[in-house]
């Protein structure tokens, strides 16, 4: 009986160490900072949160990009049909490969600095990053992974450039930046 007991306490721990993580949407955040006319910059987010990371490390990440929130919004419409072109391209895409077994194996509070090759998929093209993350376990069931550094976007890399010259025009300003610095806190919940 004992033997039968320890078999299923091994299978249900190997199990729940190979669980899947989910991203919690809800508690989740991705935010960029646009500047224009050369000085002046703001904060926005996305809204809209996907994502999850199998056992065999494989994260995938979607953002939906009808989500985008600035506080106004007359300019976020602009930002859907002008820049981003929701219609064509409805999300942006973050892939990449972690290596789960380190952050699990953190006690609870515990932290680990990373860097985290990734490529992002967005308005049709692709572009590859190194991202400096922190990840901090949160409880037995939950992680957090925090952007130690921004990500810094290019809009070239992009294609953007022809929308953010259509947005200057409809809002009369003399310029907005081609480089868009990229945050993220994320929070994965086994299951």
């Amino acid at each position: 009986m004992s033997k039968l007991l320890t078999f299923l306490l091994a299978t249900c721990l190997a199990l729940s160490a190979q669980a899947a993580w989910y991203l919690d949407s809800e508690s989740s955040r991705i935010s960029f900072i646009s500047t224009q006319s050369g000085n002046f910059s703001e904060v926005h987010r996305f809204l809209t949160l996907h994502g999850k990371i199998v056992d065999n490390g494989q994260v995938a990440l979607r953002i939906e990009l009808d989500s985008v929130s600035t506080g106004i919004p007359l300019r976020d419409e602009r930002l859907r049909q002008l820049l981003f072109e929701t219609a064509k391209f409805a999300d942006a895409q973050v892939s990449a490969r972690l290596d789960l077994g380190p952050i699990t194996d953190l006690a609870p509070g515990a932290q680990l600095e990373l860097r985290l090759p990734l490529t992002l998929k967005l308005h049709g093209r692709e572009h590859q990053y190194n991202a400096e993350l922190l990840a901090t376990r949160l409880d037995e069931r939950r992680f957090q992974v925090v952007s130690l550094a921004p990500l810094v976007l290019h809009i070239d890399d992009f294609g953007l450039g022809g929308g953010v010259e259509a947005l200057r025009q409809s809002v009369g300003l003399d310029s907005i930046g081609f480089s868009v610095p990229v945050s993220a806190v994320l929070i994965f919940t086994g299951r």
